[in-house]
């Protein structure tokens, strides 16, 4: 198929699956509610979907610039709702003095439920409050059985969106340019680490992209990947800007502070 030429090989399998959505829409006159997806599988979902004027399309992730969202896919006519999505806010306190917790320990006591990544949004942990905005249909499990992350015993109970905590995430946006589009290449960008370091903390795994470990110095990144590495925090290729005269590639980025 011509459209998996534009993407990786590794994401045909999702390709695949919102050309199945768009297929069932289109002959089940049916909508299709995704599960939360990142910002690389929402820019490959609008890319195959497009501007179709058969479809209509939303996407929700709790509030305005969530991270994780889900999408609703219907006809055209039809009007989507925010409760449509699916989403439930749930939030629980600990005791801030006898523990200190991070976004990490938070997704790793979820994770360590069985439950898929697909069904978690974004996480917001404060000094004693913590909110995950899950997929509706898990909520009840998550309230019955994450009652502890590390030492703190935690009860989770839904909240209305309005009492979503403020996000005080910063991203920090800078251009450069880099002689590839490698993985070793844009963390030495990124992160400030010679090419040489950034491609051992690749092969010791200790980078992901898109939330999943690559152990390739040569892997290719694009326009909207998201990357995370050990110790050294989380970033994102915001776009490629093109080619300078150099034949260097001008890229932004945006790191987490």
């Amino acid at each position: 198929m011509e459209i998996y030429q534009h993407f990786r090989k590794e994401e045909q399998p999702f390709i695949d699956q919102v050309i199945n959505w768009k297929e069932e829409v289109e002959r089940m006159y049916k909508r299709k509610l995704s599960d939360f997806l990142d910002p690389r599988e929402r820019f490959i979902f609008q890319s195959i979907i497009g501007n179709d004027e058969e479809l209509s399309w939303e996407t929700f992730g709790g509030y305005e610039g969530a991270e994780r969202q889900r999408i609703v896919l219907a006809p055209f006519y039809e009007t989507i709702e925010q409760d449509e999505f699916n989403v439930t806010l749930l939030e629980a306190t600990y005791p801030s003095k006898f523990v200190t917790l991070e976004h990490r320990d938070v997704l790793g006591a979820f994770m360590s439920l069985g439950v898929r990544r697909e069904k978690v949004g974004d996480l917001i942990v404060t000094d004693n409050q913590i909110q995950i905005l899950v997929a509706t249909e898990i909520a009840s499990y998550v309230m019955m059985n994450l009652t502890g992350i590390k030492k703190a015993g935690v009860e989770f109970k839904e909240k209305d969106f309005s009492n979503l905590l403020p996000n005080n995430e910063e991203w920090v946006e800078q251009s450069g340019t880099v002689s590839s589009l490698r993985l070793d290449a844009i963390l030495k960008e990124i992160y400030n680490v010679s090419r040489q370091k950034a491609a051992l903390h690749i092969q010791k795994g200790h980078v992901k992209v898109n939330f999943r470990t690559v152990e390739d110095p040569s892997f290719i990144l694009e326009s909207t990947d998201m990357i995370s590495l050990r110790g050294k925090g989380r970033s994102q290729l915001v776009n490629v800007d093109g080619r300078t005269k150099k034949d260097k590639w001008r890229i932004t980025t945006a790191v987490l502070k």
